[in-house]
């Protein structure tokens, strides 16, 4: 398959195409590269694949130096007139979804950024698709959409009307929309900085390592919707009789935030110091996610502690800390 990511050269972009291209697929990446985080970790995460900066240029196709099924384009979602030219010259088998305006507490700064990106730009994607006759969308969506839900593990059957910040409307409409189209902690303690813990460090976070969500997104991308006969005996929010499924990719081990730090502070040898606060705005106090409709393709095994102890081994290495 020839399989366009947006988002490439984000966390689970990255690593999402390098698996793919690795298996032998034809990946195009797509990344408007902005500065939400350091850009210098996105161009190295590129650079990884082949795809080296001072030849990255606006709505440019670029070819990996080390991979010749790798290609990599620069630019916006929220630009259909570029999307459209990608899709018209590519013409994928199948598509990644995984750009998005991120983040709970930007969305309260910067609202349109989210409308730009996340509803916008997600529109385009989904019209490009239906242009030229793309059958398998895979895109991301939120735990954030289960907003004020309190029934936990977060279920795909559960009702997510109520969510409780710009983020979780947006990325919840994406899922609106496709049926319709059928390092703080760590670098705070290597730099002695203390920490905002909300809520007063009780909340819980389903954590999961990032071969587990690649596993789990190839796994969704490798077995396309289909419609479901049960539908209109048995309506759900997570099927439909359209080809449309909604999976949950999670660690179904939900860690407190106490315990996740506790954890930074064993591994990096440090104890941070850290400033409890009220819970933030457009926040929820617990994110658990039901796996059990992936699990027959899907179950994470990476722990915690592995986890943060990979995790910290990359950012020594990549920020030569000591």
């Amino acid at each position: 398959m020839k399989i366009i990511i947006t988002g490439s050269a984000g966390f689970i972009g990255y690593h999402l195409s390098k698996r793919l291209i690795e298996r032998g697929n034809t990946v195009v990446g797509i990344d408007q590269i902005n500065d939400y985080y350091d850009i210098k970790l996105k161009y190295s995460r590129l650079k990884n694949i082949g795809i080296e900066k001072n030849k990255i240029k606006y709505g440019q196709k670029i070819k990996s130096s080390i991979y010749s099924n790798h290609f990599f384009y620069k630019g916006n979602l929220e630009d259909k007139k570029f999307i459209d030219f990608v899709f018209k010259q590519e013409k994928p088998d199948a598509v990644c979804n995984l750009a998005a305006q991120a983040g709970v507490r930007y969305s309260l700064i910067n609202p349109k950024a989210y409308i730009d990106s996340n509803i916008v730009g997600f529109s385009n994607i989904l019209e490009a698709c239906r242009q030229n006759d793309v059958e398998n969308l895979t895109y991301a969506s939120s735990s954030s959409v289960y907003g004020l839900n309190k029934s936990l593990p977060f279920s795909t059957k559960d009702n997510v009307d109520h969510p409780v910040s710009l983020y979780a409307a947006t990325k919840k409409s994406n899922e609106l929309m496709a049926h319709t189209y059928s390092h703080l902690f760590v670098k705070a303690a290597f730099e002695n900085k203390p920490i905002d813990v909300f809520n007063h460090g009780k909340m819980i976070r389903d954590f999961t390592y990032i071969d587990d969500v690649v596993k789990g997104v190839i796994s969704a991308i490798d077995n396309p919707a289909e419609g479901s006969i049960e539908f209109d005996k048995n309506p759900s929010p997570n099927f439909s009789s359209s080809p449309y499924r909604i999976y949950n990719i999670g660690n179904n081990n939900p860690v407190k935030l106490k315990d996740f730090i506790t954890a930074i502070e064993k591994k990096t040898d440090r104890v941070i110091e850290k400033n409890f606060m009220e819970i933030q705005a457009g926040d929820v106090t617990a994110t658990y996610a039901d796996i059990s409709d992936l699990q027959i393709n899907f179950k994470p095994n990476t722990s915690i502690d592995f986890g943060i102890s990979m995790f910290v081994d990359w950012y020594r290495d990549y920020y030569n800390k000591s």
